[in-house]
């Protein structure tokens, strides 16, 4: 199973949340940073339905899976700021 870490950190002036190397908006306080990862990773653990998804592989052949709505990843929100 996947795990996904959102990150508080300052950015441009304000605070964001950071998931890898790719930053949310610009929040104005800390506080709106941290509900809205906390919010973005409630989100991302909720189950949805079965879905059928194709994409292009690197060898550019088209491949069509069956995504489990069940298969959601595991989510921490970590504050740099404690």
């Amino acid at each position: 199973m996947t795990d996904i870490t959102y990150t508080i950190v300052e950015h441009d002036g304000g605070w964001a949340y950071k998931v890898g190397a790719v930053f949310s908006e610009t929040f104005r306080t800390h506080e709106a940073a941290l509900h809205a990862a906390q919010r973005a990773a409630g989100e991302q653990r909720v189950a949805g339905e079965d879905t059928g998804i194709s994409y292009e592989d690197d060898r550019g052949r088209w491949r069509d899976e069956l995504s489990a709505g069940d298969d959601r990843p595991t989510t921490q929100v970590v504050d740099s700021k404690k």
